[in-house]
């Protein structure tokens, strides 16, 4: 009886050892430790630089490419069995992109409440329209359509960073994609740091209190000095 009960310790052990193993999450900071957030360890982490070409639409060879390259920090994740970043914009599981901009002196004289709600999808209605009519120009049918507005809130956080926290669904194709964005602009105003969370609409309805921990984990750092 004693050995049976020796063993069963021995295996409760082995076994609680072997959970805590397992980290819960990812932790994360951007390359100058200013951003963090945390998804959980079943996303498998990608390289960004694709999506990053793709939203500026920048030719890898560029000087332009090379700048943003220097000025721009950004990380992906994707709990698909299959991961990939075409899932930014389309996929039954949740997508998670991250980036950091370091603002040009241009972009400081014009960034508004607005801009940090358009920085990757057109959210606004001025911008709606100006994507509209951009692919009514280019002839191509455009490929986020049906807008809905689900939230709209405005961050005022510590020592003067300010943001918004939107959440909006877009059909694309044949189904509907529900995102979750925060962009934050930092005290200084020289720094925008946003996160994208998505995943089809039923998904997110199902998932919504995850994604809530992780949008709610994203949060400026404030370095020493």
């Amino acid at each position: 009886m004693k050995k049976t009960r020796a063993l069963i310790a021995l295996m409760v052990a082995i076994f609680m050892l072997s959970a805590c193993g397992q980290p819960e999450f990812t932790y994360v900071r951007d390359k100058q430790g200013t951003t963090y957030f945390k998804v959980p360890a079943t996303f498998t982490q990608l390289n960004a630089y694709p999506i990053e070409l793709y939203l500026s639409g920048d030719h890898p060879n560029s000087q332009a490419a090379m700048l943003r390259t220097q000025r721009v920090w950004s990380t992906a994740f994707d709990q698909s069995a299959e991961p990939s970043v075409n899932h930014l914009l389309g996929s039954q599981d949740p997508f998670v992109y991250a980036t950091v901009h370091q603002l040009t002196e241009e972009q400081r004289d014009t960034i508004s409440l607005n801009r940090l709600r358009d920085f990757v999808l057109p959210v606004t209605e001025q911008m709606r329209q100006l994507y509209q009519q951009q692919a009514t120009a280019t002839g191509q049918p455009p490929m986020f359509n049906r807008f809905e507005s689900i939230s709209d809130d405005v961050l005022l956080l510590d020592n003067g960073a300010r943001g918004v926290h939107v959440r909006f669904n877009y059909q694309i194709g044949n189904d509907v994609q529900t995102f979750d964005h925060t962009a934050i602009l930092d005290e200084k105003g020289g720094t925008v740091s946003v996160m994208l969370i998505g995943c089809q609409s039923i998904c997110f309805l199902q998932r919504a209190a995850e994604f809530d921990k992780i949008a709610s984990s994203f949060k400026l750092l404030r370095l020493p000095g």
